[in-house]
């Protein structure tokens, strides 16, 4: 394997490994806020309890993830450095207001969180909580439009004495419409994940221990799965959003996610289809006549352009080349996202469905479904990602970089798989460790009433607070 395709390898496991803890995070920070939000206006000790069991699990997720996206960042000086040279003027200036601006908020005010308990007033130490989760999406906000220059650049202008993009627009960019729908519908799929990760640990809680503070479980499965049914339907629609600005930036990429080659008016939606191995045509589909025109332009009739069309298309305008992506991989990418994303609404629905009755009877299909709950959303963000990224194929940036000319130059391929073998040796100790911790953490269930009920009083417990854990 050469650099190229090395450096590839390894910035998708480091993306992707990274991306895992991401909407954990968001999602799980505004649901352990809600939770002492309801203990703080309720005074109910159910809600403390819940608000420090699961904000151990937020933290571990959150210290682990803060360490892989240090390291996603550094991979553009590693081994994209031609890429960094043409674009950073563009790139760099949303990441480094996510680096000053985002990071330092969430980070501050979830230091004052941990250690604010019995120091702080009550009202005041809620705060610092909510404005951590609202941190950690302002930080997704301004990573998603740097991204969203590379799908959709914007505010640009290229000098031609230095051969580089310079910015002249940071609105353009910031309000880039790829970037706006795509934080709606990640934002969505983020409190999906969360809901899913409370609901699964709750219903194991409650199926492997049934006898342990049952009620209060039982509370925190049906806020997650209602919480999941509800960002569900927002995904949706945030999703069908995002498609149709996908389809104005990169007609390619949606064409080849219904495996269209010819361009069609109107769309049929491609339900199941075979191509050949190397993606160039088609051999069986079954499909259902105008939804794709309307998923793409809001029109049953509207005209949808088609992979081969567009080839030619980008020939005529890029230069000779094969302008199109990996076809199968980004067809079945599409639809493994969105059917992963609907079995864990699926799921959370039968478990609304079962926690009706008070007297819930734990069974083997629960225990598996609990395990499975959190795993789905997290396989739909993954892949999700996998299609947004392969999808944009050859590009680097669309239309103006090829990713074959953003790899750093001279850089030898044993140096790439040196970096790229100990990275994932590096990130599987980590997995090992993260679970490892979550697992330990939700096995000891709710913690003792005891050692946090001076929390309720105010700065007699300051030596108990939730940060005398780490």
């Amino acid at each position: 394997m050469d650099t190229l395709a090395l450096a590839r390898w390894q910035f998708g496991i480091v993306t992707v490994y990274h991306f895992l803890f991401v909407p954990i995070t968001i999602g799980l920070s505004f649901l352990v806020a809600a939770f002492q939000t309801a203990w703080v206006a309720k005074g109910q000790e159910r809600y403390l309890r819940l608000t420090h069991f699961f904000g151990e699990l937020f933290l571990i997720n959150f210290a682990v993830g803060v360490v892989t996206g240090l390291v996603q960042e550094f991979q553009f000086g590693m081994n994209w450095s031609d890429y960094s040279r043409f674009v950073g003027d563009v790139f760099g200036a949303p990441l480094a207001i996510e680096g000053l601006l985002a990071f330092f908020l969430e980070s501050t005010f979830l230091g004052l969180w941990i250690f604010g308990w019995g120091r702080l007033p009550q009202k005041v130490h809620l705060a610092t909580i909510w404005i951590a989760a609202f941190g950690t999406v302002i930080s997704a906000y301004f990573i998603l439009a740097a991204n969203a220059f590379m799908q959709n650049p914007v505010g640009y202008r290229l000098n031609p004495n230095t051969g580089r993009a310079e910015l002249i627009d940071i609105v353009a960019v910031l309000l880039n419409p790829v970037a706006t729908n795509a934080f709606s519908h990640t934002i969505a799929a983020a409190f999906l994940t969360g809901g899913a990760f409370v609901a699964g640990v709750a219903i194991w809680r409650l199926a492997r221990f049934p006898d342990a503070d049952a009620q209060t479980f039982r509370f925190a499965a049906r806020t997650g799965a209602a919480t999941v049914v509800v960002a569900g339907a927002l995904v949706a629609v945030t999703g069908d959003s995002l498609a149709k600005a996908m389809t104005e930036a990169q007609p390619m990429k949606m064409a080849a996610a219904e495996a269209l080659y010819r361009t069609s008016q109107p769309a049929s939606f491609s339900l199941f289809t075979i191509g050949t191995l190397d993606g160039s045509r088609e051999v069986f589909s079954i499909r259902v006549p105008y939804v794709l025109s309307f998923m793409a332009t809001a029109d049953l009739n509207g005209r949808v352009e088609g992979i081969d069309d567009l080839q030619s298309d980008y020939v005529r305008r890029f230069g000779p080349g094969d302008y199109r992506p990996i076809i199968p991989v980004t067809y079945w990418a599409f639809r493994l996202m969105i059917g992963t994303g609907g079995l864990a609404v699926v799921a959370a629905l039968w478990f609304l469905w079962l926690l009706r009755k008070p007297d819930l009877r734990p069974n083997r299909w629960m225990v598996g479904a609990a395990i499975a709950l959190p795993l789905l959303p997290l396989a739909a963000n993954s892949i999700g990602w996998i299609f947004t990224e392969m999808g944009r194929q050859p590009w680097i940036v669309f239309g103006l970089m090829p990713t074959a000319a953003g790899v750093s130059p001279g850089t030898p391929a044993w140096y790439v798989l040196l970096s790229l073998t100990t990275l994932t040796l590096l990130y599987g100790g980590l997995a090992v460790l993260e679970v490892g911790l979550l697992l330990r953490r939700i096995r000891a269930g709710l913690p003792d009433p005891a050692a946090h009920e001076a929390d309720a009083h105010g700065a007699a417990g300051a030596d108990r607070p939730l940060a005398h854990a780490y």
